[in-house]
């Protein structure tokens, strides 16, 4: 990143950030003038209760709405498809993305194919530049780790190639956030580490992204802070709201800073590995994290002095911050207790030049700081097999 080097950020949607903000719901509805509202979530919310509570808010208010709670992990592009039928039927203005990720960008996904109805899924790459604008979308994340709520696109399975593929557009960039920290309460510890994980990677790849500038700089070095700093405490004490709190907002920063820089090539295994696996997504991180880290470091250091800056980390009596920085992950995941070798999450050998391949194509491996081959990578899967 040169330091006048020009650069452009597009302006966020509204975001409104505190425990209790899911009580704006029907003003942050009426600001965006949706009248027949599309709630699309997953059966976990419905169970916990949530999308119950979302519903009676908007009842209240007088607000016509429909729950869809067909997303489940990693969502497909068929889903999608269904989605947007289902949004389409109801005759739904607004589509009111609740949960994580998976639903998040279900939402987005849904919120453009329902305005498109001529396309598919499978049309993802006509439609980011020829498709007519999407519903609009408000998100209330029920994690603190994707920052979905940030950008106008998901990343969804399709399964009969066996591989990760990009749908999006700018007019489903959520014109809404709705932050409120009580609705992680509940999360498990074992979703607490994966979403907040994935934070914090996104946090570090930010930093050290070909397509970093100044402002994602910003947002990333206060994501680190936050979500290196809370994380640990979320997750040994789920109702502490304070730590919840601090890891939501950190989460959403994060994913401003990823939305401006792109991320990399943890990103890009960690895409192939789900793929292939149905690994959970910050899991599948968590595998590779420092091997990445630790490949990089020579290319990254000034990023990875930064993030090390961030976790406070004391300065290294040699002056190496990148091995510094790799430490201080090492025991972040250490303390959520989340890495976990190759073979233990369902990659065989044979299955590594793949995923190697596959990570290597992805599209955000190109914002790496060092740009691998994949007979590297296949040596960096090998190593944490």
């Amino acid at each position: 990143m040169g330091e006048y080097e020009p650069f452009v950020v597009e302006p966020a949607g509204r975001t409104l950030f505190g425990p209790g903000s899911i009580q704006q719901l029907p003003d942050v509805v009426a600001h965006l003038g949706g009248g027949s509202v599309f709630i699309v979530t997953d059966p976990g919310v419905v169970g916990a209760g949530i999308a119950e509570r979302v519903a009676r808010i908007l009842g209240a208010a007088g607000i016509r709405h429909t729950v869809h709670a067909e997303i489940g992990p990693n969502p497909s592009t068929v889903s999608l498809d269904t989605g947007a039928k289902a949004a389409a039927d109801a005759h739904a203005d607004l589509v009111l993305a609740l949960g994580g990720g998976s639903s998040l960008d279900a939402a987005k996904g849904i919120a453009l194919l329902a305005a498109n109805r001529s396309k598919t899924a499978a049309d993802a790459d006509e439609l980011w530049t020829e498709a007519e604008r999407g519903l609009p979308v408000i998100a209330v994340p029920t994690t603190s780790g994707t920052g979905a709520e940030t950008n106008g696109f998901g990343v969804f399975e399709d399964t009969a190639a066996c591989k990760k593929v990009y749908l999006g557009h700018d007019s489903v960039l959520p014109g809404a956030a709705v932050l409120d920290p009580e609705l992680t309460l509940g999360l498990p510890a074992r979703v607490t580490a994966s979403t907040g994980l994935d934070a914090l990677v996104h946090g570090i790849e930010s930093l050290a992204s070909r397509g970093a500038n100044a402002i994602s700089v910003a947002y990333a070095a206060h994501a680190v802070a936050l979500v290196g700093s809370w994380l640990p405490k979320a997750y040994q004490k789920g109702e502490d709201l304070e730590a919840r709190a601090h890891l939501m907002l950190g989460a959403h920063l994060a994913g401003r800073a990823l939305t401006i820089s792109g991320l990399g090539l943890v990103h890009g295994i960690g895409h192939a590995l789900t793929a292939h696996t149905g690994t959970p997504h910050g899991v599948a991180l968590a595998a590779v994290l420092e091997e990445v880290m630790e490949f990089s470091a020579e290319t990254a250091a000034p990023a990875y002095e930064q993030a090390a800056r961030s976790l406070r980390v004391s300065p290294p009596a040699n002056g190496d911050w990148p091995t510094a920085a790799i430490d201080a992950v090492r025991e972040i995941s250490g303390a959520i207790e989340i890495k976990r070798p190759l073979h233990e999450l369902g990659a065989t050998r044979e299955l590594l030049p793949r995923i190697a391949a596959d990570a290597v194509a992805d599209a955000v491996t190109k914002n790496a700081p060092r740009q691998p081959t994949e007979a590297e990578v296949l040596d960096l899967l090998e190593s944490v097999y």
